[in-house]
């Protein structure tokens, strides 16, 4: 609506300007008309006829109207740029009447100018005031959608207008249709401002369309692309490896840096800019930062090309001092942690490895980020130097006395200490009395009393235990320490306590296939088999039950006591049993020798008497021995 109100106001304005021009004329003629008066042949004028002059306006008329195109409405035709100006065109298409139309329709072709062909859509061959109205726009839109057809089957080159941004790229007017020029379409390098090609006017290709969807996707890259094609052909076939170039910085990524050495692409990778470490390529070159670099090798089938930077400047193993060696202190910086190490740059380029096992004269295996961590400022002293190889190993431990060479005077036998338990193992107990200072308790040099079966019965990995030196094995650096030698060996005092055939109240702590662990007073533990374990009612004892144990077996070099509950009750009857025994037989003798005593004295009837007395004895004594 707004650019027919527009094409009204214009063709308006162009009436306006032919009537002010006629009028003009007109007075010009009524200026003039006196003087062509006197100029004027009256006398061969007075010779025409009336009717000549009607045929010759006839054949002039014919003349006239076979001079003008025959124009249809609704018609698309080509016309000639006779005028323009900073709103309108004029266009003539050989009607009897120029055409205008709005300078707008032609914003894709900035050059337009007078004589150039344009292709115009009639609207009407005379509008209320007579204009002939015509549309360019129309007209590219009626044939642009064979053009742009054209253009994909010819591969031909087109021209359009960058309209406006929109997501992944750019909208752009294409024979008054809406094409998609896609961001990585635009340039070969990659583009960082969208928006300063927006107004823009640019030659595309046509490489997609959707029939269906009346979708067309055009490129601008794809006009470059042939031409540095061949730019890349020439510079690969000039290129020599050691060759220096210079180039500019077109993309920077994780692992390296894209240069332009002038329509072929080469990459530095991040191990080539510096001798140095580098954490990203930016901490040494920016975007669009002119640079040299030398070609260190490249593919004629890929046409891939490696680059190098570091590689201008001397190696700086090449100017490490002649007078540095073995045994020497050097200052660095730690670069690069691993579990195995850390890698220290003391100069830029020159690196060198302290091994985990060098940071700590301890044992235990352990990781370089207990000892360092990555900007850390250390001392070292040089282990090895290979100068060929440009290898260098470090340590730190070095660097404090070895607490070994002295390990006699502080940490002599029978010497107490404190020590840090470190490992478990089922023999035994790995402690640290010092950095570096590794020592091992056995199992059984843990308790006097107890029977341990893992030493996570008796500590736990990080507490501190009480330790005594009881051998130094200086080649092996281990110490063998002790426990329960801190205290007096009780077994000394429980020889005369636990005492074979002696009775002690004792609590069941284990029940096991083979018997039972017995608790007892002073803390020992006693041991008593299953046949043992008998109750006098014939059950067996139960856990965590208190009853009496006769001791049955005692040895102090083995640090064993067996125990009896059955035994306690069994010699008591036992005992009684023996005690009857004796009584009967004492009551025997003494029967017998008032017999004897008596034998001289007595009669018949008297045997008699003896023998019932004797054969009621006998019956007694054996109903007691029942």
């Amino acid at each position: 609506m707004s650019e027919n109100k527009e094409n009204l106001e214009q063709t308006e304005a162009v009436n306006q300007a032919a009537e002010e021009a006629k009028a003009e004329k007109v007075e010009a003629k009524k200026v003039t008309s006196k003087e062509a008066d006197e100029d004027f042949d009256w006398d061969a004028f007075e010779g025409t006829s009336l009717e000549a002059t009607g045929e010759k306006k006839d054949e002039m008329t014919a003349l006239y109207n076979d001079t003008l195109s025959v124009l249809q409405e609704k018609e698309v035709v080509d016309g000639k740029v006779i005028s323009l100006n900073k709103r309108e065109v004029v266009v003539d298409i050989g009607y009897k009447s120029d055409g205008i139309v709005s300078l707008n329709e032609f914003r894709y072709n900035p050059d337009l100018k007078v004589g150039d062909t344009v292709e115009v859509y009639v609207e009407s061959l005379e509008d209320q005031k007579g204009q002939l109205v015509l549309s360019h726009k129309k007209a590219r839109a009626l044939r642009s959608w064979d053009r742009v057809n054209a253009a994909l089957e010819k591969d031909e080159v087109i021209t359009g207008y960058i309209k406006c941004r929109t997501k992944g790229g750019m909208i752009v007017d294409v024979f008054g249709i809406e094409a998609f020029l896609p961001g990585s379409q635009i340039d070969v390098k990659p583009i960082r401002d969208y928006d300063i090609y927006v107004g823009k006017t640019m030659e595309f290709k046509v490489v997609k369309i959707n029939q269906e969807f009346r979708n067309v996707v055009v490129s601008h890259k794809a006009l470059i692309e042939a031409e540095l094609e061949q730019q890349k052909k020439e510079i690969i076939s000039k290129l020599e490896k050691g060759q220096v170039l210079e180039g500019t910085v077109k993309n920077i990524t994780s692992y390296g840096v894209f240069i332009d050495l002038g329509g072929v692409d080469g990459l530095i990778h991040i191990t080539d800019l510096s001798w140095g470490r580098v954490s990203h390529p930016s901490e040494i070159v920016q975007l669009d930062q002119k640079i040299n670099v030398v070609i260190l090798d490249f593919d004629d089938d890929k046409k891939r090309i490696a680059l190098g930077l570091k590689q201008l400047t001397p190696h700086p193993w090449d100017n490490l001092s002649a007078e540095l060696k073995v045994g020497d202190i050097v200052k660095g910086k730690v670069v690069v942690l691993a579990d195995y190490g850390a890698f220290v740059e003391i100069a830029a380029g020159v690196e060198g490895l302290i091994h985990v096992s060098e940071m700590s004269w301890s044992q235990h295996l352990r990781s370089a980020q207990d000892f360092l961590k990555v900007g850390d400022e250390v001392e070292a002293m040089i282990l090895t130097l290979d100068r060929e190889d440009r290898k260098m190993s470090l340590g730190i431990k070095q660097l404090k006395p070895d607490p070994w060479e002295k390990i006699d005077e502080k940490y002599s036998v029978g010497s107490k200490h404190t020590a840090r338990v470190r490992n478990f193992t089922n023999f035994g107990v790995f402690v640290e009395i010092e950095e570096g200072v590794d020592g091992l308790i056995h199992i059984s040099d843990l308790s006097w009393t107890k029977k341990i079966k893992h030493p996570s019965e008796f500590t736990s990995i990080g507490a501190d235990i009480e330790v005594v030196v009881l051998d130094i094995d200086k080649d092996n650096r281990r110490l063998s320490l002790g426990h329960k030698q801190l205290e007096e060996n009780p077994w000394d005092v429980f020889e005369t306590i636990f005492t074979v055939d002696s009775i002690h109240e004792g609590t069941v702590i284990d029940i096991f296939d083979k018997g039972a662990v017995i608790s007892l007073p002073y803390g020992v533990e006693g041991f008593a088999t299953p046949r043992h374990l008998v109750k006098e009612d014939g059950s067996q004892v139960k856990l965590d039950e208190k009853l009496e144990f006769k001791v049955i077996e005692f040895s102090k070099s083995a640090k064993r006591i067996i125990l009896s509950h059955s035994r306690v009750y069994e010699d008591v009857k036992k005992a009684e049993d023996n005690a009857k025994k004796r009584t009967a037989t004492k009551q025997t003798q003494k029967g017998m020798k008032t017999v004897k005593d008596n034998l001289e004295k007595t009669t018949l009837g008297d045997i008699s008497d003896l023998a019932a007395l004797k054969s009621k004895m006998e019956k007694d004594e054996k109903k007691d021995n029942e």
